[in-house]
């Protein structure tokens, strides 16, 4: 009966000595190994997760502070593009223009000088022309002087009359 009355004997709300020291042997044994096993890997851990996610924070933070910065150097690029652009239109217009000018110039000269030697042309044929009729009338003068001398007349109306007569027979050119 005694045992019945040490099993009977055991209370939980009233634990002996011995359960206390047992229960508090295991419960430091236990916290020592979590400690040792459990707590140092979940701390190492949880302070490997904090700087992973710090790091990717000042990454992100770089990131956009890059982006902010090519954002800028994307629109300085984009201006310097612009104004080279503007330079290169006004650079192009003024080529046109001048050779354009350049163009009107030496059409311009060229025409003159068509001008120039159309005129001299004309004057060269003028003076041609003047050349040939006086060497016409000459020679008509001469043959008009030697079919009058060959023929001699006796008065200035016959003179006359036979001159007009030559005159109205012989052909222009």
């Amino acid at each position: 009966m005694e045992m019945i009355l040490l099993s009977l004997d055991f209370n939980p709300i009233k634990p002996d000595f011995g359960l206390i020291f047992w229960t508090a042997i295991i419960f430091l044994i236990f916290w020592f190994m979590m400690a040792k096993f459990a707590f140092g890997p979940i701390r190492d851990a949880l302070t490997k997760r904090e700087s992973d996610i710090q790091n990717a924070l000042d990454q992100a933070a770089k990131a956009k502070e890059e982006m902010s910065n090519l954002k800028a150097e994307n629109e300085k690029i984009l201006a310097d593009a612009r104004a080279e652009r503007s330079m290169i239109m006004k650079e192009a217009k003024e080529a046109r223009d001048s050779m354009i000018n350049e163009a009107k110039e030496k059409a311009s000269a060229e025409g003159k000088r068509i001008v120039e030697e159309a005129r001299q042309e004309i004057q060269n044929q003028k003076a041609a022309a003047i050349i040939e009729i006086k060497d016409q009338a000459g020679n008509m003068a001469l043959q008009i002087a030697e079919k009058i001398i060959k023929k001699q007349l006796v008065g200035d109306a016959e003179q006359e009359s036979f001159a007009n007569g030559l005159v109205n027979d012989m052909k222009l050119n």
